[in-house]
């Protein structure tokens, strides 16, 4: 057995490491997490890599034993195996003193999903075609509306997609928003359309998702959207799942005959996963051909924990912090954090987020894991600006 070093290119730089790829004579690829003390190695050669992944710190030295009896002093690591073929992708962990899960960054996903959009959204401009464009109608004043609304769009304007936002009172009529929505499905100007939820209680949320056009339904919430997810068709997938189903398929997170418990039923969020990540993956719309099992908040706690203690990849997608405990995960297991939670802390007296999971803990134990914020919710942005350049391109088809 012997190590040769891929060629030289740029590194994928992170906050706080390195990644550093080795090859050895059976064609498998190894990944190795190094700190940035790494780069004092001239003689060490980077390469830069798809899966965008934050390590969590790593503490002291440690020395790397690896079969191919190769040796590293300067930090403490652990090893992962890549088969060259995603399908036989699995994941090796050699032990150290202490065990710490893969943090993917959700925001550096995001930057390489932000490139692709900006390749997708010159080309098309190069083209004679016109700029995508995203309309937004916001009801109501409320503050965390207005903060989703205009993260949306200054992505959208960062990304080369224009935008604009209409906005109304708490007190339109639900007749006044359908007719908004008609005028701006007739506009051919528009590429994509979102409502930002929720609404006022007055206005009937489903009324007004079935009233966008589905071509335009950037959301993926309108019934024939919905519908055709379930029928592994290709379609507007809420962004949110696919946020979720993005970040799986590039961390390289293995799906394929896993069991996956989905912590959440909304048919926004929760459903879409599920459907996502049980299906063929030879279908029109591949699927991750896992099986899925899904919990909600009638689930007793303790039938709870037995779900997720034989779960290969737990999402947890409840809206209740705290809810996947560190006792609640087996080791090595892949943990997506979707929820959003604003929590009062009582040493600072400031509202912080935090998800649905207890991120310190389990890191300790998991193989994978997302935090909050940092993970889905960057993604969910990059996804739904990605719907929008999908359905300028579907546009020009018709």
């Amino acid at each position: 057995m012997f190590i040769r070093w891929l060629n030289i290119k740029t590194p994928l730089l992170t906050k706080n490491q390195n990644i550093l790829y080795v090859e050895h004579v059976s064609n498998r690829t190894y990944i190795l997490p190094i700190p940035f003390c790494a780069r004092t190695y001239t003689r060490t050669t980077y390469t830069r890599t798809n899966m965008a992944a934050s390590i969590s710190p790593l503490r002291s030295s440690f020395r790397i034993c690896s079969p191919l009896t190769a040796h590293f002093h300067c930090c403490r690591a652990k090893l992962r195996m890549h088969r060259k073929y995603e399908s036989q992708r699995r994941h090796l962990y050699h032990s150290a003193r202490r065990h710490s899960a893969v943090v993917i960054s959700g925001t550096e996903l995001a930057r390489q999903i932000h490139r692709e959009i900006q390749r997708d959204v010159e080309e098309l401009v190069a083209h004679g075609n016109m700029r995508p464009h995203l309309g937004v109608i916001l009801v109501g004043d409320d503050p965390a509306s207005r903060t989703y609304v205009k993260n949306k769009t200054r992505a959208a304007t960062i990304l080369g997609i224009s935008s604009d936002t209409v906005v109304r009172p708490s007190s339109v009529s639900q007749e006044e928003l359908l007719e908004l929505i008609d005028k701006m499905n007739r506009d051919w100007r528009v590429s994509g359309l979102l409502v930002q939820l929720p609404l006022p209680e007055h206005i009937n949320e489903r009324a007004v998702c079935n009233a966008i056009a589905p071509e335009k339904d950037v959301d993926g919430f309108h019934i024939v959207n919905i519908g055709k997810l379930c029928l592994d068709q290709r379609s507007m997938v809420p962004a949110t799942p696919a946020a979720v189903w993005e970040m799986i398929k590039r961390a390289g997170i293995e799906t394929v005959g896993k069991n996956v418990l989905v912590a959440g039923r909304s048919k926004n969020v929760g459903m879409p996963i599920a459907m996502l990540l049980h299906t063929d993956r030879n279908h029109e719309r591949p699927g991750g051909d896992a099986t899925v099992t899904i919990a909600h908040r009638c689930t007793p706690r303790d039938q709870l924990k037995k779900l997720t203690i034989l779960a290969d990849i737990i999402i947890a997608a409840a809206g209740v912090p705290g809810l996947i405990t560190a006792d609640m995960v087996k080791k090595g297991a892949a943990v997506i954090d979707v929820g959003i939670n604003r929590n009062l802390d009582q040493h600072t007296g400031k509202v912080r987020l935090i998800g649905d999971v207890d991120f310190e803990g389990v890191k300790e134990k998991a193989g994978f894991i997302t935090p909050v914020p940092g993970g889905v919710g960057p993604m969910t942005v990059a996804m739904l600006m990605k719907n929008t350049v999908t359905a300028a391109r579907n546009a020009l088809m018709h």
